[in-house]
């Protein structure tokens, strides 16, 4: 399963780095790429849910655009 989103204020590696181990701590979720250009947040994994993995970048700072 996948689940995209767009981030605001991913200005640079050490943010997407942030996104991916905050994200990395969610139940579920096996992998997060993170584009630092578009700022598009790409989660894979078994049993995703949106409304928590958008709280969370919104909890470290990139809410969804």
């Amino acid at each position: 399963m996948k689940e995209q989103f767009q981030a605001q204020n991913i200005k640079c590696g050490g943010c997407a780095d942030a996104i991916k181990n905050g994200l990395g701590e969610l139940n579920g979720i096996e992998q997060v790429e993170v584009e630092v250009e578009s700022g598009n947040v790409t989660v894979e994994g078994a049993s995703l849910q949106r409304d928590t993995i958008s709280a969370k970048l919104a909890e470290l700072g990139y809410p969804e655009a």
